[in-house]
């Protein structure tokens, strides 16, 4: 799926909403993360914070009612490149760091962390840690063969 501009303006607008809530000239939060919900039937974007307290509610147009079984997979790369392009605001919300950006299913089960910052380092997207355990399987096979 291919987002629409008018998503992308969506988007970016939660996210500045988001920001507003924990804005960098303040007391630092001590939330850890924000939990982004999005809902395939009602294309509702959701954050929330560590204690279940909502701060942002949108509702994205292109995602009502999409059917599109790749959905999650869809928007996990549509956030990731909108929190990408935004980090100057995400980098700077009056958060403690380490902080998180976790996308969640409807039922609050985690699907991909989609930004994680910590001071200078930013980790964006994806498992890191993709075919570790492969590699370490490999290595110790050839480590025991000899």
């Amino acid at each position: 799926m291919k987002p629409t501009e008018q998503t992308i303006q969506q988007i970016e607008r939660a996210i500045r909403k988001i920001a507003q809530k924990f804005p960098a000239n303040e007391e630092t939060s001590i939330l850890t993360d924000i939990h982004l919900r999005v809902s395939q039937d009602s294309g509702e974007l959701l954050a929330f914070d560590d204690e279940e307290q909502e701060i942002n509610r949108c509702v994205i147009e292109q995602w009502i009612d999409n059917k599109d079984e790749n959905f999650y997979d869809s928007v996990t790369i549509i956030l990731r490149n909108e929190l990408k392009r935004n980090n100057k605001i995400v980098d700077n919300m009056g958060i403690l760091k380490p902080y998180n950006f976790v996308l969640e299913d409807d039922d609050k089960e985690p699907i991909a962390e989609l930004y994680l910052a910590d001071d200078d380092t930013v980790i964006i997207g994806g498992d890191l840690m993709t075919g570790l355990d492969e590699d370490l399987d490999a290595f110790l096979d050839d480590l025991f063969k000899d």
